[in-house]
């Protein structure tokens, strides 16, 4: 039994593990929620799983929670400090953090010192703060286990390998998003409906514009240096339009592995949360048979240049790649809201990252610190 502690239980992330967990009552056991706003829905959840506490990061709707869970015997907590406090939970063997954004940081490093494995769904995380994260997780002995899809294949096609070693390269695949044929001209005019129409994955709608632009892809290169070891340039990325094969490792011998399945999150999900076993489930499977055909094709760079941009932070090093996390749920979120286009996100990142003056010496407070004028800086230049 796995006693398991979900940051983001409201989000697509975890309310798939949720599911996950439904399916595997003898063999996972929530013992701790927490979720950013989503207080009816944080709620439900805990009538349902019944764990030891709760916590809403927005304190706005904490009096609802605190209603409906009334007399059950499970804690209520608010703000950044709740959130710590469902995740340094005693109970809890594993905490699955699926918080968007930088928020997941401060929590996953109070997890990591209390020695919880973290199964780790927030790209930001490491991208933010990967140096912190890492030598963290190196003193207090704890795993950290990629639960997206890319990292989760990569991780089951090292089992065992050397990396140093034995890698040649990690080629990340990306479904190429809904545009990957469309021309420059017709990206002007993209509409948010089209961004969030996914043709294979069905996501959050801040990873799913991620999608769309490539970003998240940047994103993961940077994740994929911390979680593995390799240098910037053994890491590639390749447009896999059926989202079959969701990563692969080339070796120096000429070998190239690969991991398939269905698109389904839920796969990830159960893997990093029962490591190191393999369990049985219900869950959809790959029918090799109906497969016609896999096919692959190099990104476009001038077309998507966000994915540029993630090689160009991790090359410039220091809090650059904390601002361009920032800069790119701040400009994600003004797309959202239908403030910029579409093609105005790269542009407004790209301005940002030139804008920065490089820190070197990486501490908490100046990845903060980064964060927060990413944020600020990426207002300025919508509005100015």
């Amino acid at each position: 039994m796995k006693r398991i502690v979900l940051l983001g239980a409201t989000g697509s992330i975890g309310r798939q593990a949720l599911d996950v967990a439904l399916r595997l009552p003898d063999r996972l056991r929530v013992v701790g929620l927490a979720a950013a706003r989503n207080a009816s829905l944080l709620a439900e959840q805990a009538l349902q799983f019944r764990p030891q506490a709760v916590a809403l990061l927005d304190p706005a709707g904490i009096s609802e929670l605190e209603e409906r869970l009334r007399n059950t015997g499970v804690a209520v907590y608010t703000g950044p400090e709740g959130l710590q406090a469902v995740a340094e939970l005693d109970d809890a063997d594993i905490v699955l953090v699926a918080v968007l954004g930088f928020a997941g940081f401060l929590p996953t490093l109070a997890a990591i010192r209390k020695g919880k494995d973290i199964a780790l769904a927030t790209k930001e995380v490491l991208v933010a703060g990967g140096a912190i994260v890492t030598q963290e997780a190196a003193k207090y002995g704890v795993r950290l286990l990629p639960v997206d899809s890319e990292h989760s294949a990569i991780f089951q096609c090292l089992h065992r390998e050397l990396v140093s070693l034995s890698v040649r390269s990690i080629i990340l695949t990306a479904s190429g998003g809904p545009f990957r044929e469309m021309s420059r001209e017709a990206l002007q005019k993209v509409r948010l409906s089209d961004a969030l129409a996914h043709p294979t994955w069905r996501m959050g709608r801040k990873i799913t514009v991620d999608s769309a632009t490539l970003m998240n892809k940047g994103l993961e290169v940077i994740e994929a240096l911390w979680l593995f070891g390799v240098p910037l340039s053994q890491i590639r990325v390749v447009i896999h339009p059926q989202s079959i094969i969701h990563s692969m490792v080339e070796f120096v011998d000429g070998s190239v592995m690969a991991q398939m399945g269905v698109p389904d999150m839920r796969l990830p999900i159960q893997y990093a949360l029962l490591y190191p076993e393999r369990v049985a489930s219900d869950l959809s499977r790959l029918e090799i048979s109906r497969m016609q055909s896999l096919t692959f094709e190099e990104p476009d760079v001038e077309r998507f240049p966000c994915l540029a941009l993630g090689y160009r932070a991790v090359e410039i090093g220091g809090t650059m790649p904390a601002v361009l996390n920032a800069a790119n749920e701040a400009a994600v979120e003004l797309f959202l809201q239908e403030r910029i286009s579409f093609v105005e996100i790269p542009r407004l990142l790209d301005k940002v990252m030139e804008r920065h003056r490089v820190v070197r010496d990486l501490s908490l407070d100046v990845i903060r610190a980064a964060d927060a004028w990413a944020r600020e800086a990426v207002g300025k230049e919508a509005t100015g």
